[in-house]
């Protein structure tokens, strides 16, 4: 290991305070404990499992440990059931732009389902007005308090329902109004993504962006459709393309044909460490298929999915790759790069992003070691005079 890697090591605080991109994140699996309490009680939502904020964050984590995408999925009827409301909406919005904010996120796209939140009366584009009008609020917010974030909206389908062509012609229809794109997300095994052609054709003739859930718990069929059938301009997890790369005994790769299309096409890889580890795509941080896909120079993005029920932020996912890895402030900026690059925002905006301020962020950070060891030098000097 050379000087200049150990000083781009980063530290737990240089990993907060880098400029982080975030594509893959569930609008209702990241809600604060203390905020479901909260709405729980002003609804009157009496099945929560418990009432304590703190043992309520426990259980979820606890819920979504069990190796079982199913199962993972589950924690959301919470969730959900406590977003039915404007104010409940907007106030959602609003956290999780503050929140990722404060863990340095810089530009996010945030997703869910408006389909999901209409028990309580709304409409549609209610949903959607109100869930933007948080995201706003979030950013001004965070820009009083001295952070700067950049949140898009991404509207999400159930691949388990029969709405996702209405879902796509909503996202179209508020396009440039704080939604960037589409996504189906859902239980993948038995509700493939061509049963969503209407939806992902529509898309298409509009030129509008989308990404599709696939990859995860099912294999490479699902990662095959969502390319080849669909038109994915990224495959939310993606990393089951792992199952088409074969790594020799002396440490060679051979990448099969859909594994070697995703790479040449640089399909982004919306990766989800933690969560891949609770769902079981993944038996460890150190044995997650990121670090091939990571030196085979993938389009590889690090991302949170939900940030509730995995019990972490993005700082939280760079420090375990870090430890997993080895990996640099260098590293961590090839991941933000990748992410704003892959971005759903017009192309002038992504580079301004990229040139203006995620580079520059590492930039800083990277040259904080110079003056930490002109300081260890002065002060060694010193010591000795």
């Amino acid at each position: 290991m050379t000087s200049q890697t150990i000083a781009n090591t980063p530290t737990t605080e240089q990993i907060r305070r880098a400029p982080k991109v975030l594509l893959h994140d569930h609008l209702d699996g990241g809600l604060r404990p203390g905020t479901v309490v909260d709405l729980a009680r002003e609804c009157q939502y009496a099945q929560l499992p418990e009432t304590d904020p703190d043992k309520l964050g426990l259980w979820f984590r606890e819920a979504a440990d069990s190796g079982s995408l199913e199962r993972y999925l589950e924690t959301f009827s919470h969730t959900v059931g406590v977003m039915q409301t404007r104010d409940a909406l907007v106030r959602v919005a609003a956290e999780c732009a503050e929140d990722l904010a404060e863990d340095g996120v810089v530009y996010a796209e945030v997703r869910y389902a408006p389909e999901q939140h209409l028990t309580g009366g709304l409409t549609l584009e209610e949903v959607v007005e109100a869930v933007n009008e948080g995201f706003r609020l979030g950013e001004r917010r965070a820009r009083e308090s001295g952070r700067r974030i950049r949140v898009g909206a991404l509207l999400t389908a159930m691949r388990h329902a029969a709405r996702a062509l209405e879902i796509a012609e909503l996202a179209n229809r508020y396009r440039d109004l704080g939604v960037v794109g589409f996504d189906i997300a859902g239980a993948e095994a038995g509700y493939p993504p061509t049963r969503h052609l209407d939806a992902f054709e529509y898309l298409k003739r509009q030129n509008n962006h989308f990404t599709i859930h696939a990859g995860e718990a099912f294999g490479l069929p699902s990662i095959w459709q969502a390319l080849q059938w669909c038109g994915a301009d990224r495959l939310g997890h993606g990393v089951r393309i792992i199952d088409d790369i074969r790594v020799r005994d002396d440490g060679t790769v051979e990448l099969g044909r859909l594994a070697s299309y995703v790479r040449d096409k640089r399909i982004p890889l919306e990766l989800c460490p933690s969560s891949n580890l609770q769902t079981g795509a993944a038996a460890s941080y150190a044995e997650h298929p990121i670090g091939l896909l990571r030196r085979l120079h993938f389009r590889a993005t690090v991302n949170t999915d939900n940030r509730l029920m995995s019990h972490t932020t993005m700082s939280r996912e760079f420090e375990h790759l870090v430890d997993a890895f080895g990996y640099t402030l260098d590293d961590m900026q090839w991941f933000s790069v990748n992410a704003m690059k892959s971005a759903f925002i017009p192309f002038d905006e992504r580079l301004a992003m990229i040139n203006d301020v995620v580079k520059p962020g590492y930039a800083e950070l990277k040259s904080e070691w110079l003056f930490r060891q002109t300081v260890s030098t002065s002060e060694a000097a010193e010591t000795e005079g």
